[in-house]
């Protein structure tokens, strides 16, 4: 498949496998991610009074607790994912708007592969345990998208850390 793109999980006889990158070279990775989470507008107005707190707790604070733990053990929730050690992780949970709550996670690492999918499995665990502690108020509360904003470090920087 020389100068086309191809799977990175699939050996050359179309089985998975996890990448080898022992030849790569160790460098300083970081990859941010958010995911939402879109209220029903009585719900937003319920959580934005109570100063995002519930009865079962401070929602934000709790939400990056779970992301964090999320964060250190991807290895262990997605298959081809190399443990790694995480030198740096925080999150940033804000309003966007009048009914919808981004979490950002940004995460940092030095090895020879990146954090996209820590950066990813911490936004979207952190928004799931803030619909976890708010589903009490509505079921109608919509977790997503997901999505990579940048990463930098390997092979190619993409998008903004």
């Amino acid at each position: 498949m020389k100068g086309k793109s191809r799977l990175t999980h699939v050996d050359k006889a179309g089985r998975p496998a996890m990448v080898d990158v022992s030849s790569k070279p160790v460098t300083v990775r970081e990859a941010r991610a958010e995911c939402r989470v879109r209220f029903p507008a009585k719900v937003a107005a319920v959580l934005r009074e109570s100063e995002l707190k519930t009865a079962k707790g401070a929602v934000i604070d709790t939400a990056i607790i779970a992301g964090t733990m999320a964060v250190k053990r991807t290895h262990e929730l997605i298959p081809f994912c190399h443990p790694l050690p995480i030198d740096g992780c925080r999150f940033d949970v804000a309003w966007a708007g009048g009914n919808t709550l981004r979490i950002e996670c940004t995460v940092k690492t030095a090895h020879r592969t990146g954090v996209e999918m820590e950066a990813m499995t911490g936004a979207s665990i952190a928004a799931l345990t803030v619909y976890d502690m708010c589903k009490a108020l509505s079921h109608a509360i919509v977790v997503g998208p997901a999505k990579l904003l940048g990463k930098r470090g390997g092979k190619r920087d993409v998008g903004d850390i």
